[in-house]
């Protein structure tokens, strides 16, 4: 069996990466063009923060922003992405405050961890395997964390364990509060899919055998529900 289809099963103990969370998310509009990027540079993360809180006001505790969103805005100013034309966003961004800890939404081993530095880049990153008889290995990776948290390559982490916490300004690429989960395949690890978050449009049709929709993983109620 092969993903997303393992998540049907009972027998998989899929659980959310973040627990507990209340109440409907809100959607971050990150889109070419969106209003929450006007008149702002995108590299002011921290009065983008303050955006983002201001847009959610009381009404949502967490929220998200989209898959295969198209962000030229926002990587306006990475010349690899203008370059090669990489403005669709091949992650789940799910924003949560400062310091939340991630937990494994399946079976895992840490296939990676490590810190990238730079503007835009992740930051504190981990790439979890996900390995069982009952379905092909595939990978799930999580970017913007902090640096001092990152778990030890190699380490096994249950179903449901925590692994990793969310990372400020000077750790997580200079990004607004969240992380970047994105669903690798085995072929799209080979093909280098680790470090690149982002696609062109011609790349389009292959994603779903690279990295196809990271929304069937990332549950949200409880195991039981």
């Amino acid at each position: 069996m092969y993903y997303p289809f393992l998540l049907y099963s009972r027998k998989i103990d899929h659980r959310p990466v973040f627990p507990g969370l209340q109440g409907d998310p809100y959607i971050a509009d990150l889109s070419t063009g969106s209003p929450l990027l006007k008149g702002l540079s995108v590299r002011d993360q921290k009065g983008f923060q303050e955006v983002l809180a201001q847009a959610m006001g009381s009404g949502s505790r967490w929220g998200l922003a989209p898959y295969l969103e198209h962000r030229e805005t926002l990587l306006g100013d990475c010349p690899q992405m203008v370059a090669e034309g990489r403005f669709i966003h091949l992650g789940l961004d799910v924003i949560v405050p400062l310091g939340t800890p991630l937990h494994a939404p399946l079976d895992a081993v840490v296939a990676e961890t490590g810190y990238e530095s730079g503007e835009g880049n992740y930051g504190g990153f981990v790439l979890l395997r996900h390995e069982n008889p009952l379905f092909e290995t595939f990978y799930s990776f999580y970017g913007h964390l902090c640096r001092d948290r990152l778990p030890a390559k190699g380490r096994a982490v249950p179903a449901g364990a925590a692994f990793g916490e969310i990372g400020d300004f000077h750790e997580n690429g200079n990004w607004f509060h969240h992380t970047h989960i994105q669903v690798i395949t085995r072929l799209g690890l080979d093909a280098g899919y680790m470090t690149k978050g982002y696609c062109s449009e011609a790349d389009l049709a292959a994603m779903n055998g690279l990295c196809p929709s990271p929304i069937p993983l990332f549950r949200v109620a409880g195991p039981d529900a």
